[in-house]
């Protein structure tokens, strides 16, 4: 993991993966932590969390966090998420923030050294080529620890660095009696 201190970083959280990865490995993730551990590397410009949120519910799990994180210097990036019907006729539910990522991600590429991509998507792998090209390197965050992995093999292959979170759990774990991101 190559950072380098006056470069200037931005950070893209998929929600919605790195909860799936965080819980698959039973880590709680100390958002202050996670993004002080960055910023103390190198000059963090931008730390962004994507999540679909339910509107219609009178309470949503993710709001005190999303709330949280508003507060304490992540940009959020949300939207309501779609309800559907499915061909057994069961009722699903949609919110895929794939594309307002990928899009502050191209915006960003002119404006940063580096990207630190939390998301194991494989979909994403385009994308973290595009950025390169632009001349920005892209680290990304996820796990091969679980079972199944979280990280496509071609979204790890194609980025400079790749890091295994549950390695990063003394970085930015949640330390007991800590409440940061976990309101």
């Amino acid at each position: 993991m190559l950072f380098y201190p006056d470069e200037k970083l931005a950070i893209f959280i998929d929600g919605s993966n790195l909860f799936a990865t965080a819980k698959s490995l039973h880590f709680d993730i100390d958002y202050s932590r996670l993004r002080r551990y960055f910023a103390d590397k190198s000059r963090l410009v931008r730390a962004n969390y994507y999540t679909a949120l339910i509107e219609e519910a009178e309470y949503s799990p993710l709001r005190p966090l999303v709330d949280w994180l508003d507060y304490n210097g992540y940009t959020m990036i949300t939207k309501p998420t779609k309800e559907f019907t499915d061909e057994k006729g069961d009722k699903k539910i949609k919110g895929n923030m794939d594309m307002e990522l990928a899009i502050d991600m191209m915006g960003m590429a002119e404006h940063v050294d580096h990207m630190v991509l939390f998301s194991g998507d494989g979909d994403f792998r385009r994308l973290v080529e595009a950025v390169q090209r632009r001349g920005v390197r892209v680290s990304v965050v996820s796990s091969t620890k679980t079972h199944p992995s979280m990280i496509a093999d071609e979204l790890r292959r194609q980025a400079d660095s790749f890091i295994e979170i549950a390695d990063m759990e003394e970085a930015f774990g949640r330390v007991d009696g800590t409440d940061h991101g976990h309101p």
